[in-house]
């Protein structure tokens, strides 16, 4: 009997340890698999990246692009967000000519304020607004000087950011053929376009109403809302910014903070607006569990 007694705790014992050692192994999460060709997260306070498919593939970015538009808007030196810009109507043909550019609806001859154009910008991913933005912030003495010379400082803050897979030939993403990044680029850049606090501010904005200046010195209110619709879906969410077009597919540069902690990332390449959104959502819970 005491033998077989030996044989009973020994064996509960053995079963007692196992069931300690379980949860240690149930402890490390499973990568997901998700549909876009291309995707990254990483924490946004350590830097550490946790997930990778393609990050380093270079991709077309549809209009993450704008991410940098933006960037490079808010880097500006002695910049005054409240500064007017008059909505020229080349702004209104450039989104007729092209048929995958969407747009902000801004009105030729309103006074727009360039907080309110980064508005117009990141929500409903105006091609109108970026034009106007680089207008504005280009030199040279002509239109197409300026946006040329916008479109250069996109190309060297890249290089000063250190994203060495990522060009740019827009300022919108609607490109001609050069306009790239990859997953792991364009997550460090977003990493950095949120270290801005006006730009932190616009792309948690599900909505907003905005007061314009029109031509006759009277006003109208201009109503956008966000593109991401990851924005009142997923909890924690603060941003990024959506991208589409015919060889971008869908892309989804997305971050969220729960508990203290920050996840960003990026989806390049899914196949549709609900497949993003779920890749997304993916990637983030699994960026929470590592």
């Amino acid at each position: 009997m005491r033998r077989a007694s030996a044989v009973l705790v020994t064996a509960g014992a053995v079963l007692t340890a196992g069931a300690f050692a379980a949860p240690a192994q149930a402890a490390t999460p499973k990568a997901p698999t998700i549909t876009a060709k291309g995707g990254f997260v990483m924490n946004n306070g350590t830097g550490k990246s946790l997930f990778t498919k393609a990050a380093d593939t270079r991709l077309s970015t549809g209009s993450t692009t704008k991410i940098m538009t933006a960037r490079v808007v808010l880097a500006q030196k002695n910049l005054n967000l409240d500064s007017k810009v008059t909505i020229q109507k080349a702004y209104s043909d450039y989104i007729v000519d092209n048929n995958w550019a969407s747009s902000a609806r801004l009105i030729v001859g309103d006074k727009v304020t360039v907080r309110q154009l980064l508005y117009g910008l990141m929500l409903p991913s105006g091609c109108d607004a970026a034009y106007a933005l680089a207008d504005k912030f280009g030199t040279g003495s002509t239109r197409s000087a300026r946006v040329k010379s916008f479109i250069g400082k996109m190309n060297t803050t890249a290089k000063s950011l250190g994203l060495k897979n990522t060009h740019f030939d827009s300022f919108d993403g609607i490109g001609r053929g050069a306009n790239y990044s990859t997953p792991r680029d364009l997550t460090k850049l977003a990493s950095s376009a949120m270290k801005y606090s006006t730009f932190r501010t616009v792309v948690k904005t599900k909505s907003t109403k905005q007061k314009v200046t029109t031509k006759n010195g009277g006003y109208r209110y201009m109503s956008w809302s966000n593109t991401n619709n990851l924005l009142g879906s997923y909890s924690g969410t603060i941003g990024v910014k959506t991208g589409s077009g015919p060889e971008a597919k869908y892309c989804l540069v997305f971050a969220a903070t729960r508990s203290g902690k920050t996840v960003i990332g990026t989806v390049l390449a899914s196949s549709s607006v609900a497949n993003r959104t779920a890749d997304a959502k993916k990637l983030m819970d699994y960026g929470f569990k590592k």
